[in-house]
């Protein structure tokens, strides 16, 4: 993949998110004055090398339309389907309608405000240069138990050669298009596209990512993200 090939970000945003113990959809919560898919939205349409996005909602979502967001760079909505992995399958046909085959889709949590730059010029680079794609990742540092019957701890795992998966996930177009209608076809469950990407026999790689990369799920998570954010703008000032 050439530096030439454009890089488009497509954010599911079609979830409703029950644990967040909210009425409104988690990613329309907000911190500092702007929801949490503005956040993630400014974080990567500021990046040079993020040409723009297609944000996929929910049919009924009635709040996207409210906000009014606006950016430099083109954005451009769709509508997603029941479970994420075609919400993101939705998204990369409107991409594909609009653009061809020719483009690298970069896959990210809406709700996953505080990616870095620095991670997501890695994870791009990553992905340019190895055919089956990146997603960043980060080591898992937990001792890991397994659990047995009435909540006892049947087993403990090693954790060496483990990652969590985070995103982005970035991957030729054309690519994931090709996993992802695999598993819409076959009825297949995943719980990333880098697992629809596996199924076809590719080997995306891993890419270390810091660990303020955090996926708003839970009341807890707001107040840490602000926190973090808050921290970084403060490190930007200072440079």
């Amino acid at each position: 993949m050439g530096n030439s090939v454009p890089v488009w970000a497509v954010v599911p945003a079609a979830g409703v998110g029950t644990r967040m113990q909210s009425d409104i959809p988690k990613q329309y919560l907000a911190f500092q004055g702007r929801t949490l898919i503005e956040h993630s939205l400014d974080r990567l349409l500021s990046h040079p090398e993020i040409d723009g996005a297609v944000v996929v909602l929910r049919q009924e979502d009635t709040t996207w339309e409210k906000l009014a967001y606006l950016a430099e760079k083109p954005v451009f909505t769709t509508t997603g389907g029941e479970e994420r992995h075609d919400s993101v399958y939705s998204g990369l046909t409107t991409l594909q309608y609009r653009f061809g085959n020719d483009a690298i889709a970069l896959i990210h949590d809406a709700v996953r405000p505080l990616v870095s730059h620095q991670d997501l010029s890695n994870v791009i680079d990553a992905a340019r240069r190895h055919s089956a794609g990146a997603i960043l990742a980060a080591p898992v540092t937990d001792t890991l138990k397994q659990q047995g019957d009435n909540m006892e701890i049947a087993n403990t795992l090693s954790r060496e050669g483990l990652w969590r998966a985070l995103t982005p996930q970035v991957f030729h177009l054309q690519t994931l298009l090709n996993a992802l209608k695999q598993v819409i076809d076959n009825n297949l469950a995943i719980t990333d596209d880098a697992q629809a990407v596996e199924l076809m026999g590719h080997t995306p790689m891993l890419v270390p990512g810091d660990g303020e990369n955090l996926k708003i799920t839970s009341p807890g998570d707001l107040v840490l993200a602000e926190g973090i954010w808050l921290n970084q703008r403060d490190q930007q000032d200072d440079e």
